[in-house]
């Protein structure tokens, strides 16, 4: 059977395509764990923004696909509803399933009566996309799939739920990266690729969906398996890697022994990026952080949610920023330690929470130009399933419902004190200034690349601004509604 596997085109704000084009490693593990015999075929679209249509059409015409797969973020979902459109119409009898954690928590959207998914991979995919695979492949019934969601006729049927993987065995294949056919995944114009070391969280963070997906639990593949997941991609050319995991630093004393295993592998020569837990840093950065400096980690995405204690109890996430010593918010010890090895800090806060002032956002916008080096400030969001979304949709705090903005930048919540345009405005206008300043970092690691980008960066960041706006000859806030108007526009991949 040919399989076609696409990962959508739309990208994070944070993460713009002139500086980051990350491959979705979930497809390629399916992609490696189908029965032999199959031709899988991966493509990015992160890579095609431009040409979305005229790619997603020429790959059905080339690789004539029996199954069509789509892997769907929440902000991502009306792109998957056209490109689904565009398949439909040009491979009619191919089986379109859709999986990612937006069809797992959102399925009716899904399922509606347009008939454009024939089936839904709910939670983890590997074996329940196999099955479904070899199901279809020799005309066997689709209802012993566990995980699975179904057209039956006219008739939506939901199979029981698959629990996760243990990862600790050999039922989850390493990734074929052989599969993709989209090539120019980069990060500051390196090479980049996307490794799994282990899956799950037990925290109960209230606007995290993986924990919504796939219970509150935490799985590791063995150190040797990762080592050997990222020795290929190196070999595969890749000179940085991201560490994908959900919450990597929930066990320490295995994340140091990766590092350890790092260097004596002698992987070190290659760049790393990971998702790191504040209280762990701040508990045992004094040994780690030199730790990770030595086996070549040079961003950690720091998950500080919030440096105001009324925020992380809504938020739900005061314990996983807690130092043990003190009692109090870990974040700056987290991000002095990890500053003081040469380690990078994206600094992931959200601001615009229910009972935030103007001041708290303040505070945190604070925070963020004093201890981080690239901002990832985002506004709470109504992801589905979540018990954030439950408690905001119960208030009527939720402006709207349009998903495309369900991105994490685009506030889409209300409070007493400010409207969700205002949050915005508020981020928006002093984030921009906190990118900027990491420049001269970014162009003494990748001097070549900075050199030869800068101009598109800048314009980037600086969306909407115009030389009036720099002259104080404008309102910023004309500068910001112009963005919006962009930022509107980029969403329009078909």
């Amino acid at each position: 059977m040919n399989i076609l596997l696409l990962s959508m085109p739309d990208s994070f704000e944070h993460m713009p395509t002139v500086a980051v084009r990350m491959p979705n490693g979930a497809l390629a593990t399916l992609a490696a764990n189908v029965d032999r015999g199959h031709r899988v075929s991966v493509a990015d679209l992160i890579l095609a923004q431009r040409t979305v249509r005229e790619t997603v059409r020429d790959l059905l015409h080339r690789y004539q696909p029996a199954l069509v797969g789509l892997s769907v973020m929440t902000f991502q979902r009306e792109t998957a509803r056209a490109i689904a459109r565009l398949v439909r119409r040009e491979m009619p009898d191919a089986h379109i399933v859709a999986g990612g954690y937006d069809p797992s928590l959102a399925v009716d959207e899904y399922t509606a009566n347009d008939g454009l998914f024939d089936s839904i991979v709910r939670g983890e995919g590997e074996l329940t996309f196999r099955a479904l695979v070899r199901a279809l492949a020799r005309g066997d019934p689709l209802g012993s799939i566990a995980g699975l969601t179904w057209r039956d006729g006219g008739t939506v049927v939901h199979n029981p739920d698959r629990p996760p993987a243990q990862l600790d065995d050999d039922s989850i294949q390493l990734p074929d990266r052989s599969a993709r056919v989209l090539d120019g995944f980069t990060m500051l114009g390196r090479p980049v690729d996307v490794v799994e070391t282990s899956r799950g969280c037990t925290f109960d963070c209230s606007f995290c969906s993986i924990i919504e997906m796939r219970g509150r639990n935490f799985h590791r593949f063995p150190i040797p398996r990762v080592l050997a997941d990222i020795a290929d991609a190196r070999a595969r050319g890749a000179r940085v890697i991201f560490l994908v995991d959900d919450n990597i630093m929930l066990d320490v004393e295995r994340f140091a022994v990766l590092c350890r295993a790092i260097v004596d592998a002698g992987l070190d020569d290659i760049r790393y990026i990971v998702q790191g837990m504040t209280s762990s840093v701040a508990n045992h950065g004094a040994t780690l952080a030199p730790l990770m400096r030595k086996a070549n980690f040079r961003y950690v995405f720091l998950g500080i949610e919030n440096v105001v204690e009324d925020d992380l109890t809504f938020l739900h996430a005061r314990a996983k920023n807690r130092e043990r010593a003190t009692g109090g918010n870990a974040s700056v010890k987290a991000a002095t330690l990890l500053r003081r090895h040469g380690v990078y800090v994206v600094g992931g806060l959200i601001v615009g929470n229910p009972g935030d002032s103007a001041a708290s956002v303040e505070a945190n916008l604070a925070f963020a130009r004093r201890h981080v080096d690239w901002p990832y400030i985002q506004h709470p969001t109504p992801y589905p399933g979540t018990p954030m979304a439950r408690d905001l949709r119960a208030r009527g705090l939720i402006s709207h419902d349009r998903v495309p903005e369900y991105d994490g930048t685009t506030a889409v919540v209300e409070n007493d004190a400010m409207s969700a345009e205002e949050i915005e405005f508020r981020r928006w206008r002093a984030e921009r200034w906190m990118k900027v300043r990491h420049i001269p970092k970014a162009l003494r690691d990748n001097p070549g690349f900075v050199l030869r980008h800068a101009p598109e960066m800048f314009a980037h960041t600086f969306r909407g601004c115009t030389w009036k706006t720099f002259v104080g000859l404008e309102p910023s806030r004309q500068a910001y509604r112009r963005y919006r108007q962009i930022r509107d526009t980029e969403r329009r991949y078909l």
